[in-house]
């Protein structure tokens, strides 16, 4: 018997299997160029943050069951992503100065602000930093050297390095969101 025409219960549509909600992106990019490639999968890490939020309350946003993490919910995973891409396109990348709302006594203030903000907006602003980000990007050259001062290294980074450590990075951080929205209401597989 071929994959293809396999009648395994893990091969037929069922009812974890979700198909791709209508204006969701997909990981497919439209052509194979690593420059179509890399933004694609970001884009794809980025929207599942949103998939992985539908239908959230905000109560079970600023829920934190991990007893070992009080700062890991999804409100503060979703405001430290927005803040994280943030600095690594606009401060590290171009150069510029971001009023990030981290500071050297709370290091950890994106995630610790969330939980007075409602998800809806938190991911509003999450979109439109991404947005942004997408836009000022599409004429730089993916060898093109970051600007801003990196305090852990001397030589610059590339464009393409932060596109993939922003895709890794927004990747993981789903994982989390996916953990932490199953223990806040049993929603799985998103």
């Amino acid at each position: 018997m071929s994959l293809a025409s396999s009648s395994s219960p893990a091969s037929q549509p069922g009812p974890a299997t979700q198909a791709r909600a209508a204006g969701r992106a997909d990981d497919v990019p439209v052509s194979f160029d690593e420059r179509t490639i890399l933004i694609t999968m970001l884009d794809y890490a980025r929207d599942t943050v949103h998939a992985k939020c539908a239908g959230l309350s905000d109560a079970g946003a600023r829920l934190a069951p991990l007893p070992g993490s009080p700062l890991m919910t999804i409100a503060g995973l979703v405001s430290h992503m927005r803040w994280v891409e943030t600095s690594w396109i606009e401060r590290t990348l171009l150069g510029r100065e971001i009023d990030a709302p981290w500071t050297d006594d709370d290091p950890d203030r994106e995630f610790r602000i969330a939980v007075d903000i409602p998800l809806a907006e938190l991911l509003g602003d999450y979109r439109a930093a991404c947005d942004r980000h997408r836009e000022l990007v599409a004429s730089l050259d993916l060898d093109q050297p970051s600007q801003g001062e990196l305090g852990w290294r001397s030589a610059p980074l590339t464009l393409r390095w932060i596109l993939f450590h922003l895709t890794e990075e927004t990747a993981r951080h789903n994982g989390h969101i996916d953990i932490l929205r199953e223990l806040a209401d049993g929603t799985r597989g998103i």
